[in-house]
């Protein structure tokens, strides 16, 4: 191969457009149809209440706002997110989700298992140094959350 080969590159450059970074989109509950009410806390937590993460350098509100900013981005229409409580004397949060599917007890325990546990520990371990907020048996599991969940259904 000599090094005249790629020559003629530049008549394939393609230069990628940017992606937006806010969504005009604003959530309408309608357009999904799942949705479930999560509680998470930490595991193997070694704060007692979120007012005491600034021990560790990690502010809670910010980073599960920058968290769960993306992780709209990125799930477009498919699955939504939002934070309903952040008490900072408590050591749990509260968060919404939204799925477009409709799914059975069965389908919604294992996806919900999924978004909270590859799609939401590593942007909340790595990203913001929540691994700062969990004890050497969360860290070796690489385990950062517990959490439940049950379906929501407007009106009780």
């Amino acid at each position: 191969m000599t090094g005249k080969f790629f020559a003629d590159y530049s008549q394939f450059i393609v230069i990628p457009e940017e992606e937006k970074k806010t969504s005009t989109k604003e959530f309408n509950p309608a357009d999904f149809a799942s949705h479930f009410i999560l509680t998470l806390s930490l595991y193997d937590a070694l704060v007692t209440k979120w007012s005491d993460a600034g021990k560790y350098e990690v502010v809670p509100e910010k980073g599960i706002e920058t968290v769960l900013e993306d992780f709209n981005l990125r799930q477009r229409d498919a699955v939504y997110l939002q934070l309903l409580e952040l008490d900072k004397e408590k050591s749990y949060f509260v968060m919404a989700l939204s799925i477009k599917e409709e799914l059975s007890r069965e389908e919604s325990a294992l996806k919900i298992s999924q978004i909270v546990e590859k799609m939401l520990t590593n942007p909340f371990y790595i990203g913001q140094s929540w691994y700062k907020l969990i004890g050497d048996k969360g860290r070796i599991q690489r385990k950062l959350f517990c959490f439940s969940f049950k379906e929501y259904t407007a009106g009780g």
